[in-house]
């Protein structure tokens, strides 16, 4: 039987006519799990482990799944963990030229970080997930900068790795220089990619982080490249202020946000479900949701693309991001938005 979109929609149209009042997705899915039209899933190829506690993943995306994306740009995954699905987005670390149709994420477990901590210890070839097309704004413009920099320290240098695969060969078409950190040398993942495009990799354990100062020492033509960084949002912040004051072009992914606020948090209601649950002012609307089996749609978690945007029926909410509270009959970013008092929730 054809896997193509083709294929699968004549095998869904003989199933309509005999399974009410069951849907054809309840059938398909058990032919092939990666069969579905309610939501994107994909498989396990191969899991790569590394000793510090970081996973390669290779993903086989299933029907319906958008394959084409821009390097740099991540995905999202789902997958149930004590009994409810959560979800978080993983930079792509494979260029989209590859032609193969797969993903390939790295992941590193982080304290407090339920998934990554899940998939770096029981990740095995063969499962399933479920994915969150391919997204996000930082990426390669095209046409490319005459001359780029990268700055990247620890997990930050996977969609770093995404884009230097996609440059490669293309050397006289931009002048690339990488600048990346880590804690200790055993750190360094990507190793080959980096030496490649000869990198500097900065042992902040041994030299100290990697600073305005180092950069402007390490890469004395900043001021006529592109810098795209990725990295602890102390490096960023501080990145952002420098460029902004050099007047330089700088590009910055972010994989966390400050949870530092006033908000007290509350009892959120979502809506008509009338489902609730409790937080403290640290937990986003959109991480109390999926606690509470609530799925509500999401992008980059990191209140930029506003995939996430619902509407705040009643209460009060603080945006981590920004600092501003919002009040009733407001749209809200639910995945940076956290309850400053008890709220309801347009789903």
């Amino acid at each position: 039987m054809s896997e193509t979109p083709d294929g699968l929609a004549g095998f869904r149209g003989v199933l309509r006519r005999f399974t009410t009042p069951l849907l054809p997705d309840d059938y398909t899915s058990l032919v092939n799990p990666l069969w579905s039209s309610r939501e994107l899933r994909g498989k396990i190829e191969s899991v790569e482990r590394f000793p510090d506690d970081t996973i390669h993943l290779v993903i086989r995306p299933g029907w319906g799944v958008p394959v084409s994306f821009e390097a740099g740009q991540y995905i999202g995954i789902g997958l149930r963990v004590d009994g409810r699905f959560t979800w978080r987005s993983y930079s792509l670390t494979n260029a989209p030229d590859t032609r193969d149709g797969l993903f390939s994420i790295t992941v590193r477990a982080v304290e407090k970080g339920k998934l990554s901590t899940h998939l770096v210890g029981t990740a095995k070839s063969g499962i399933n997930v479920r994915l969150a097309a391919p997204a996000g704004d930082f990426h390669l413009t095209d046409p490319l900068p005459a001359k780029v920099l990268f700055v990247s320290a620890g997990s930050g240098v996977t969609p770093v790795i995404a884009m230097l695969r996609s440059l490669k060969g293309r050397e006289n078409d931009c002048d690339i220089k990488v600048v990346h950190s880590v804690r200790k040398s055993e750190d360094v993942i990507f190793g080959e990619v980096l030496e490649d495009f000869g990198a500097h990799i900065q042992v902040t354990s041994e030299s100290g982080r990697v600073s305005p100062e180092v950069l402007e020492e390490l890469v004395p033509d900043f001021q006529e490249r592109v810098i795209y960084a990725c990295g602890p949002a102390t490096m960023l912040d501080e990145l952002e202020s420098w460029a902004q004051e050099s007047d330089v072009e700088i590009r910055v992914e972010r994989f966390t946000i400050d949870r530092v606020s006033e908000a007290a948090g509350g009892t959120i209601t979502f809506g008509t479900r009338g489902v609730q649950a409790s937080v403290d002012g640290a937990t986003t609307i959109l991480e109390a949701g999926e606690q509470a089996g609530v799925q509500m749609p999401f992008g980059c978690r990191m209140g930029i693309c506003q995939t996430c945007v619902r509407g705040l029926s009643a209460g009060h909410v603080h945006d981590l991001r920004t600092g501003d509270i919002h009040e009733p009959g407001t749209r809200i970013r639910t995945c940076v938005c956290v309850a400053a008092g008890d709220v309801t929730i347009d789903v």
